[in-house]
């Protein structure tokens, strides 16, 4: 158990990510960052900021090994670390190693280099600090992950299956970034779930990529593919002599508006015939699809998903530590980018979030079009503190303007119109006094 005063007030932020290679190297809140820091470096509290892990995005840097992966970061953010060293002088700067800046943690010039900037470097999983009567636990989250899992902490060539994503995937998308029509490949960080990658592409090739004469002579296609497929049965049916009806009365309907009914047949025609062809090849091929994954569940060659659980496994570490140290009533982590409080056995798990910009999944509302997704930023620090009735946690919101306007294209700012989403931070919680006699 940490020393620390009983009195100190504790300022938590985590998932940073700051550095990788060329277009990553951009810290998009970088002002917020720095003021938020200016704001500490004012405050009249008896103060410590955490960095709860992620702060650097070390994982990313593949031209640079070890110790000269600070250098980069002292070379490249020189305004970062002198804010770090000003700040550092009126309130201490604890910082924890993460997933991705595990190297933190296995080399000890580290500890020196960012003491220079009046940062504590912990080398260890987690640390602890008292508040009040109570204590919290801190921890970057990424040992409940079975993806990110290092069982040999402090192991420099540690590669649990995230390093190779990150590695491979990630790093080489900020290397090419800059050669798409908009610098938009570097976001594939902010993809979470990762298994959502695919359809990301997809949809930022289709609106960003795509050349725009293929794009919208394929969008009525798209938007009337609901449409068409019913059309399409109702075809059968009348070549089939079942029903005739609706195609007669449909036909009739617009052969009132001239060569306009006529334009509007020929599309509704064109589109039936490539549904209905889509119809007849896509039944057979669900069928067997669902076959060839059925066998493949059977000899679980795909146990492991990229996708773990986000809840339960911290929900299960928290109740470990609450049990273990019973005057541990907060368990504080990052890693999974969402900011969250949830009550476990009288305490409280809190998530920290992340300064990343997050994406939005937002589904068409009709037809085949690819969903959209939205970006936004949602900077928090949590604040915890000792007070009369307890130990109380909030979240404090630093404002950075989502990028939509300039990042989404015309179609995919009036597809999402009405549909942007809704941030909700966690209410203020209190753990009152009486609470760790649990």
């Amino acid at each position: 158990m940490s020393d620390v005063a009983d009195d100190r007030v504790y300022y938590v932020i985590s998932d940073l990510h700051i550095g990788g290679d060329e277009q990553l190297e951009e810290i998009e809140f970088r002002e917020e960052l720095l003021g938020f820091l200016r704001r500490l470096e004012d405050t009249d509290e008896n103060a410590e900021l955490v960095i709860n892990g992620d702060a650097f995005g070390l994982w990313e840097f593949t031209t640079v090994d070890g110790i000269e992966k600070f250098d980069t970061l002292e070379e490249t953010y020189p305004t970062l670390f002198e804010q770090f060293r000003r700040t550092g002088t009126n309130v201490q700067i604890t910082l924890i190693p993460g997933n991705h800046d595990h190297e933190l943690a296995a080399y000890d010039e580290y500890v020196e280099r960012f003491g220079e900037y009046n940062v504590d470097l912990v080398q260890d999983e987690s640390i602890s600090r008292r508040v009040g009567t109570q204590a919290i636990h801190f921890e970057h989250g990424h040992q409940q992950d079975p993806n990110n899992q290092i069982d040999d902490w402090g192991n420099p060539h540690a590669t649990p299956l995230g390093y190779f994503y990150n590695t491979l995937i990630t790093s080489r998308a900020g290397q090419l970034s800059d050669r798409g029509k908009y610098n938009w490949l570097r976001d594939v960080q902010t993809v979470t779930p990762t298994e959502r990658m695919p359809i990301w592409l997809f949809s930022k090739y289709f609106y960003r990529e795509m050349n725009p004469l293929i794009r919208y002579s394929l969008v009525p296609f798209l938007l009337l593919f609901n449409v068409s497929a019913v059309l399409a049965v109702l075809a059968a049916l009348d070549l089939t002599g079942v029903w005739s009806m609706p195609v007669t009365q449909a036909s009739e309907f617009l052969g009132q508006f001239g060569w306009t009914g006529t334009a509007i047949w020929s599309l509704f025609v064109v589109n039936v015939a490539v549904t209905g062809l889509l119809l007849l090849v896509g039944v057979p091929l669900y069928f067997l699809r669902r076959d060839v994954r059925k066998t493949i569940s059977r000899f679980g060659v795909f146990e492991t998903a990229l996708t773990v659980d986000t809840e339960t496994p911290y929900e299960e570490a928290a109740r470990e530590v609450f049990a273990e140290q019973p005057e541990t009533t907060v368990f504080c982590y990052g890693h999974t980018h969402r900011p969250s409080i949830r009550e476990v056995d009288g305490g409280l798990l809190v998530n920290t979030g992340t300064w990343l910009k997050r994406l939005h999944r937002r589904d068409g509302i009709i037809g085949l079009l690819p969903p959209v997704f939205y970006p936004s930023y949602q900077l928090t620090a949590v604040r915890i503190a000792s007070e009369s009735e307890g130990v109380s946690v909030e979240y404090q919101t630093i404002t950075k303007p989502s990028p939509a306007a300039e990042e989404l294209t015309l179609t995919e700012r009036l597809l999402t119109i009405g549909r942007e989403p809704d941030f909700a931070v966690p209410d203020r919680h209190v753990v009152e006094t009486e609470t760790q006699e649990r």
